[in-house]
């Protein structure tokens, strides 16, 4: 079983919606990491030299190859990435190999069949 790995970068108050449409599709874990910074074309606001931009998650997800483009394409709609510039931005990574994961596989297998 192959591997690719999802980045996303949404508002803190939109992850838990968006990690609930990845599970609806198949993914099967992530992880969190919270208070990411970052910026697009312009650069972020600033108040006496603090941020006054939302907070953002950066999520993980390691999910099965045949699953990982509606997945990705799932992420984007319910974070409503292509409305606004400044809603997240998501993309996929190859992973060459990855241990720890038997349990997923082992969960992946039946949705993966009926996939392929």
């Amino acid at each position: 079983m192959h591997f690719k790995l999802i980045v996303a970068f949404v508002d803190s108050d939109k992850t838990e919606k968006i990690l609930e449409a990845a599970r609806s599709k198949g993914a099967t874990g992530s992880t969190i990491i919270s208070q990411a910074r970052g910026e697009g074309l312009e650069h972020t606001k600033t108040f006496l030299g603090l941020s006054i931009e939302a907070p953002r998650d950066m999520l993980l997800l390691l999910v099965e190859q045949h699953l990982s483009r509606e997945i990705l394409e799932t992420i984007s709609r319910a974070g409503n990435f292509e409305s606004n510039s400044k809603e997240g931005i998501a993309f996929q990574i190859d992973v060459e190999d990855a241990v720890g994961v038997m349990h997923q596989i082992q969960a992946l297998e039946h949705t993966v069949e009926e996939k392929i």
